[in-house]
């Protein structure tokens, strides 16, 4: 304690006296992980180096793409001279219509007893969902996600006040599914639980269920009144086929047994990262359901960004509802998938030139944007000091930055550490 006495004469030479600051029992969070990638990446000089790290799609040239279809909607709108008043608290209309319609079908039947609001990308809608099933699923209940999942999965669902536990999914040994394994636990957990789905393209492990295994996974939720939680971040991008990659989805909304919601995300298959546009939804039972439903989600919403913004929904809006834009716009969603798929055939195939002792069939066997190699953090480190290549450390591979040009030099590396 300073007593007056050297307080005053601390003050008559200019010397200023700063209370102890409120925040000084904050301590300094831990570093996020892909972002010490790419911090990693931008220090390395070495002209060979590789960021594998970062989920977004890139070209063969190692750029960032911006969708024609997109570019066009973009001039459209802007020739148009659009206001920038507020959005209604739900969203844009005709983007949540439209957006809607991808997700569960033009012609499905649950369509208008759908609740929907626009969010903030994907990260926005499961936020908003992880605040619904936290206030109106009964008990306590706890959200289930695959082993492993998407790391924000569990900081999303934690700041909603859920507890998040891990069910069995990745099997390390075959580096496929552990079908059996997370039909067992989802079977053994408390009725009435809510299961974290990823409609297709797993994020990290690229490795997805086949049509049947969904129909035994369904089965299983199903039986035990589970709430499926749908997470849909890559329809399009897995197969090249939006239909296709809604499949698992649409098989659950159309049997009607399980309650369904819906996180959906427009960043990669639209290429709208910075735009942040998605939605979240939840199926009601009624027209008179849907509107309670859609009360509901308003009082979530208004309180945590009031409206979302009109920029990226007008631009999706227009991509979706415009014959000739969606038509582009499919053929851009099927080149991406189609470049990735190849990416995963390039490597594999060098790799098994190589004569590696390892087998690489999961490469191919995955799908999506990502690939779960199997490589160890050892390994990993090894590539990046010794390689100038950078992934996590749990050995998943964004297979985006993989092109034509450097595939042969990571096959090459990744051959060198796994011998």
């Amino acid at each position: 304690m300073i007593s007056s006495v050297v307080r005053a004469s601390l003050l008559r030479r200019g010397v200023g006296i700063r209370a102890q600051s409120t925040w000084t029992q904050v301590k300094m969070g831990p570093p996020d992980a892909i972002l010490g990638i790419t911090e990693a990446f931008k220090r390395d000089t070495d002209p060979r180096k590789m960021n594998l790290g970062v989920g977004a799609y890139r070209t063969d040239a190692g750029s960032p793409f911006v969708l024609d279809s997109v570019t066009q909607a973009e001039n459209q709108l802007l020739h148009e001279k659009l206001d920038k008043e507020y959005l209604p608290i739900t969203g844009l209309p005709q983007f949540t219509q439209a957006a809607a319609q991808l997700a569960y079908g033009s012609s499905s039947p649950v369509l208008d007893r759908l609740a929907i609001t626009q969010s903030i990308s994907g990260t926005g809608a499961l936020r908003i969902g992880g605040a619904f099933v936290q206030r109106f699923c009964k008990g306590t209940p706890t959200v289930y996600v695959p082993g492993p999942s998407w790391g924000n999965h569990k900081a999303v669902f934690g700041d909603c006040g859920l507890t998040v536990k891990p069910y069995r999914y990745y099997d390390a040994k075959t580096r496929g599914l552990d079908l059996e394994g997370m039909l067992e636990d989802l079977s053994n957990l408390p009725r009435g639980q809510i299961v974290l789905l990823h409609a297709c393209a797993h994020n990290p492990t690229g490795v997805d269920p086949t049509p049947d295994q969904w129909a035994r996974i369904q089965s299983v939720v199903e039986e035990n009144g589970h709430v499926a939680f749908f997470d849909m971040a890559y329809q399009g991008f897995a197969t090249g086929d939006t239909d296709r990659d809604a499949h698992a989805l649409r098989t659950f909304v159309e049997a009607g047994r399980a309650p369904v919601v819906l996180a959906q995300s427009f960043a990669k298959n639209m290429g709208l990262y910075g735009e942040r546009v998605g939605t979240f939804s939840v199926v009601g039972a009624s027209r008179d359901e849907r509107a309670r439903l859609e009360s509901q989600l308003k009082i979530l919403v208004r309180p945590m960004y009031s409206n979302p913004p009109v920029h990226g929904a007008r631009i999706a809006a227009r991509v979706l509802t415009d014959p000739e834009l969606r038509s582009l716009w499919l053929s851009e969603v099927k080149l991406m998938a189609d470049r990735i798929i190849g990416m995963r055939v390039a490597l594999r195939s060098r790799l098994e030139k190589l004569g590696s002792s390892v087998a690489w069939n999961h490469i191919t066997d995955q799908i999506g944007m990502f690939c779960f190699t199997g490589l160890t953090a050892a390994q990993v480190d090894r590539l990046a000091q010794e390689f100038h290549i950078y992934l996590t450390r749990d050995g998943r591979v964004s297979m985006a930055g993989i092109t034509s040009a450097n595939v042969d030099y990571l096959a090459d590396s990744i051959h060198a550490v796994t011998q």
